[in-house]
């Protein structure tokens, strides 16, 4: 039986993504950018991201990462988080 999370912090490929993007400059910089666009904008790209993963079988929790990221709330937060990263800030994550 597979457990279902209840939050997106229990979801481990969206936890590892904000990490690698506070370790890495470049993907930092890649997320911000998609983090930034107007909600919609996001949405849109996201989806598309979405698709490419499925025909291209990428690994599942990829896939769960950027699902997250089609929240709003979510993707607000998680831009908190990198930009603090970016900024040396401690404890981002």
């Amino acid at each position: 039986m597979t457990l279902v999370p209840k939050t997106y912090a229990e979801i481990d490929g969206f936890v590892t993504m904000l990490v690698a993007a506070c370790e890495d400059a470049a993907m930092n910089e890649t997320l911000e950018m998609l983090l930034s666009a107007p909600d919609d904008r996001r949405k849109a790209v996201i989806r598309e991201l979405l698709e490419r993963f499925r025909t291209s079988g990428v690994p599942q929790s990829l896939h769960d990462a950027f699902v997250c990221l089609l929240d709003d709330a979510v993707a607000g937060k998680a831009y908190e988080v990198i930009f603090q990263c970016k900024r040396g800030e401690r404890g981002a994550i």
